[in-house]
């Protein structure tokens, strides 16, 4: 059987058996791929060398079950070189697609947001608003996405000046004219909408985000999220 070409980017490798690697691989062709790397543990071999994350690959892989065997791998333009804060967001970034993605179920625009999320890494040094960004449009794309432009009950445009609280699965509820706990401004909800950054924006972006994306993710934590703690960003009041 022939291999299929695919485009795409290591999302996570993992020793199998005693000789080989399983790798998952986001595509643009496929969604993310389930794969075996045979025979490329304790060696020198290019497809090991080239099976790191943050490499534009092209790949071939053949099989008809949803594991399937990488018969070739070549790169298909430099690796985007990633440090410090920059790599731990991307190292979520990757751990998040991996845990929520669907064997073999193409996202071509989940593709395109995560190379442009990925080089906004390189490109920037204030992460926040490009996570943040990224999470909405992730989870868009899987059809999760929160009408924050509207009120779920009435259907009346949110109002600028209104506090409103998430219901999961229905959006934005109006609440009144008072902050009340747990309520977000309808001014910082337009902002999120229109991915008009700033602190209020960026707060209430990250609240909702995380609510939603946790059920997707599960109750696991992220190892990405673990790690970052761990680092020296925790003492300057960041986190993932």
């Amino acid at each position: 059987m022939a291999a299929e070409q695919l485009n795409g980017y290591v999302l996570h490798r993992r020793a199998y058996r005693e000789t080989s690697f399983l790798v998952n691989i986001f595509t643009l062709e496929n969604g993310k791929v389930s794969a075996v790397v045979k025979g490329v543990r304790g060696s020198k071999s290019d497809k090991k060398s080239l099976l790191q994350p943050f490499q534009p690959l092209l790949i071939g892989v053949s099989g008809r079950s949803e594991l399937k065997n990488l018969q070739q791998v070549e790169s298909t333009g430099a690796m985007i070189r990633l440090a410090g804060q920059a790599l731990y967001c991307a190292l979520y970034l990757n751990e998040v697609l991996n845990r929520v993605l669907a064997d073999e179920i193409p996202h071509p625009e989940i593709f395109v947001l995560y190379q442009q999320s990925m080089h906004a890494l390189v490109a920037q040094t204030n992460f926040e608003p490009v996570l943040r960004s990224f999470e909405l449009g992730l989870l868009d794309a899987l059809g999760y996405g929160i009408d924050l432009t509207h009120d779920a009950d009435t259907g009346q445009p949110v109002a600028d000046n209104g506090y409103y609280r998430i219901v999961p699965e229905l959006g934005c509820v109006y609440q009144g004219d008072i902050r009340l706990s747990g309520c977000y401004s309808g001014q910082s909800l337009l902002n999120v909408a229109s991915e008009n950054w700033d602190k209020d924006s960026l707060l209430a972006a990250k609240h909702i985000t995380r609510t939603t994306l946790g059920e997707l993710l599960g109750s696991k934590p992220l190892m990405s999220r673990e790690l970052f703690k761990q680092t020296h960003f925790k003492s300057r009041g960041r986190e993932l």
